[in-house]
């Protein structure tokens, strides 16, 4: 399974998250966020990066046009929408995209079945709450298009792997406080789900 950590707010969070073996990095361009990052600030940091590095950048409730600037400044290559939206704005959209069904029911996984797309846990606000949703939703479906989001942390993300997903996406288990990772908690999450994946 692929990993992303999401909610890089500095340079040293990113390069400890690529060292224990993170996939893709996440960048919060949503300002009601606590880990929210400027687009500015983010590309100091992706500028840094090495190369082969997916970086994401999650939006809340924006036009395309701003992605697009957004983009540009940032240097992101994938662009994560936490709303809904219809098909133009997705064919205005400049950088690839990656749609994010916040689940309330079984029902609701089985959107955009034939993307690729994020699945997390309906909350009121936008990510970062840790909450998880039933696994057993998942049974006997093809999950290699879908990267579980929500909940999971280096103990139960080994309850994932019978399901096939193709990554998880995890922010707040493996922080010391909001914004800021826990190195030690990256480092045992990453090993989790690799080993898993094994």
């Amino acid at each position: 399974m692929r990993v992303k950590i999401c909610g890089i707010t500095n340079l040293q969070d990113a390069l400890d998250a690529l060292d224990a073996g993170a996939d893709a990095l996440g960048f919060v361009f949503y300002e009601k966020s606590p880990r929210y990052i400027s687009p500015l600030k983010a590309r100091d940091i992706i500028r840094k990066l090495p190369p082969f590095v997916e970086r994401v950048g999650l939006f809340v409730n924006v036009d395309s046009r701003e992605i697009n600037e957004i983009a540009k400044i940032a240097q992101i290559s994938l662009a994560q929408i936490h709303f809904e939206a219809d098909e133009s704005f997705y064919k205005k959209l400049e950088i690839p995209h990656l749609k994010v069904i916040r689940a309330k029911s079984k029902e609701d996984i089985f959107a955009y079945r034939d993307e690729y797309r994020l699945v997390d846990s309906f909350v009121e606000g936008y990510g970062g709450e840790g909450k998880r949703l039933a696994l057993e939703w998942f049974k006997g479906m093809d999950c290699s298009k879908i990267i579980l989001a929500g909940g999971l942390d280096e103990k139960n993300v080994q309850e994932v792997r019978e399901f096939g997903f193709y990554g998880v996406d995890v922010s707040s288990s493996v922080e010391k406080s909001k914004g800021k990772k826990d190195k030690m908690k990256v480092e045992n999450f990453i090993k989790a789900v690799k080993v898993a994946s094994i």
